[in-house]
């Protein structure tokens, strides 16, 4: 079974989430990959738990880098981003913020907003 090892960390898109965890290692992701779609997620949220799923799929099946950001282990980079609720999603293309969606969103809208950017 393969695992998250720094040769993942190139221009192609991991098939499964990256759990970020501060900042730099944010900017570092958004600065090295074209789409990047940030889940700024809570454990003991129940739509961000609704929306795991989506967001496995998504970081799978698209070209885009899905990143994780836990809120509560990352108060000071979700207070950067005006993170105010749980599930908010952030979009980066090319290295600027483009999206940002709050709450529970289908997979069907996030896939076309994301492949939007991709294409």
């Amino acid at each position: 079974m393969a695992t998250d090892t720094a040769a993942d960390a190139g221009t192609d898109s991991p098939t499964e989430p990256h759990h970020v965890d501060g900042e730099a290692e944010l900017d570092e992701l958004v600065a090295e990959n074209g789409v990047v779609l940030t889940d700024f997620y809570a454990d003991w949220c129940g739509p961000c738990q609704m929306l795991e799923p989506i967001v496995e799929s998504l970081a799978a099946e698209t070209d885009a880098t899905v990143a994780k950001v836990d809120v509560d282990a990352n108060q000071a980079l979700a207070s950067a981003y005006g993170v105010r609720g749980v599930p908010t999603l952030v979009l980066f293309a090319d290295g600027k913020q483009v999206e940002e969606i709050v709450g529970l969103k289908g997979e069907d809208q996030l896939r076309a907003l994301v492949e939007s950017y991709t294409a």
